[in-house]
C-alpha cells in the first residue's frame, strides 16, 4: 500500500447505502466468517447480512447468552464465548473456531468500546487499547492459519474517525501519566488502522488482505458508557435519547462499509487501505476537522504499522507472522 493507493475508486455506493443493498447480489454460500460483536449494533447488522447471503457466521461474544437471544432464529450462525480484553480467552475462542472450521474467508473485527472510564486489564494495559487492538490482534494471529487456508481471505477492522485524535503514543501508550478517555479511544482506533496496514503487508502473498474503515457516526451500544448529558452536549441526541445530530447513519448504513470491504470485487488485488462510505478514503490534512472525513497519514504509515506490530507481539506474546 502506498499513499497513491489511498484514493477513492468511484464506488457506486455511498454513505446512504445499507447493509442489505451491499449483499443483495452476493452469493456467499460455502464461506465462513467470524464477526466479533456480531450480536448488537453494527455487528448484528453484519451478521444478518452475511447469513442472508449464505455465509456461515461464527460470533464470539462477551455476553454469549445475550448473543444467543439476539440471534435466535438466524440460520447459519453460532455463538461462542470470548472477551477481547482476556487474551487467554481469545486464544481459547480461536482454538474452538479451529475445531469447527477448516478455513476462514472473512474476519470482521467489529466489536469495540469507546470513551470508557479508566480501566486496567492484563498486566496493567489501558482497557480500550487492550480490547480494541490487542484482543483483535491476538485473534487474527491465532486464526491466521485458517485465513491462509481460504486461499483468498479478507480481514476487515472497524476503526473510526476518532483516529484523528492522536497517533500511537509510543512514550506512554497505556496512559501511565494521566488518563484521557477520548485520547485513549483515538489511539486504539489508530492502532486498528495500522494493524490492517501491516497485516496486509504480511499476508498479501498468501492471499490474506486487510482493510480498516470508518463506519460513520451511528448511535449504538458503543456509547453505553457515555452519560446521556455528554451525548446531548455533543449535539448527538436530545434529552430522550433520540438522534438529532447531522450526518448520523442508521446501524444498517453503518455496517455497509465493512460489508463492502468484505465482499466488493472492486477491492480484489487491493489491501492495506482505509475506507469510508463504501469507498477508499482520501488522506486528510492534520488541520482537517474530524467530520470532514479521510484518514490521517500517520494511521496508514507502513513504518508506524510495523512498529506497532512489533510492540503488539512483544506485549501479547502473539505468534508472529513471518513474511
Amino acid at each position: 500500500m502506498t499513499m497513491t493507493d489511498q484514493q477513492p475508486l468511484g464506488s457506486p455506493h455511498s454513505a446512504a447505502t445499507t447493509a442489505t443493498a451491499i449483499v443483495a447480489d452476493r452469493d456467499l454460500s460455502g464461506m465462513t466468517a467470524v464477526v466479533t460483536g456480531g450480536y448488537s449494533g453494527l455487528g448484528l447488522e453484519t451478521t444478518l447480512a452475511l447469513t442472508a447471503a449464505g455465509a456461515r457466521v461464527v460470533v464470539p461474544a462477551r455476553r454469549p447468552q445475550v448473543a444467543r437471544a439476539a440471534l435466535q432464529g438466524v440460520k447459519g450462525c453460532e455463538v461462542l464465548a470470548m472477551d477481547l480484553a482476556d487474551l487467554a480467552g481469545v486464544r481459547s475462542a480461536a482454538a474452538r473456531i479451529g475445531d469447527i472450521a477448516d478455513r476462514l474467508d472473512l474476519l470482521m473485527a467489529v466489536a469495540g468500546v469507546m470513551a470508557t472510564p479508566e480501566r486496567r486489564v492484563g498486566p496493567g494495559w489501558e482497557g480500550q487499547f487492550a480490547a480494541n487492538h490487542f484482543g483483535h490482534f491476538v485473534l487474527a494471529c491465532e486464526l491466521y492459519p485458517l485465513l491462509r487456508a481460504a486461499g483468498g481471505a479478507r480481514v476487515v477492522v472497524n476503526s473510526s474517525a476518532g483516529h484523528t485524535l492522536t497517533g500511537i503514543r509510543r512514550h506512554d501508550p497505556h496512559f501511565r501519566t494521566g488518563y484521557d478517555k477520548w485520547l485513549a479511544y483515538g489511539q486504539s482506533k489508530t492502532a486498528n488502522a495500522l494493524f490492517a496496514v501491516h497485516l496486509d503487508a504480511l499476508g498479501r502473498d498468501e492471499g490474506v488482505r486487510a482493510f480498516a474503515l470508518h463506519p460513520g457516526k451511528i448511535i449504538t451500544g458503543l456509547q453505553r458508557e457515555m452519560a446521556l448529558q455528554e451525548q446531548i452536549d455533543r449535539g448527538w441526541v436530545d434529552e430522550h435519547g433520540n438522534v438529532i445530530g447531522a450526518g448520523f447513519k442508521t446501524p444498517s448504513q453503518g455496517a455497509a462499509t465493512g460489508l463492502w470491504a468484505a465482499t466488493s470485487p472492486l477491492l480484489d488485488g487491493r489491501g492495506g487501505l482505509y475506507l469510508e462510505d463504501c469507498d477508499i478514503a482520501r488522506v486528510s490534512t492534520p488541520d482537517q476537522p474530524m467530520d470532514d472525513g479521510g484518514v490521517r497519514a500517520y494511521a496508514i504509515d507502513p513504518d508506524e504499522a510495523a512498529r506497532l506490530w512489533d510492540l503488539s507481539v512483544a506485549a501479547t506474546g502473539a505468534t508472529p507472522l513471518l513474511r
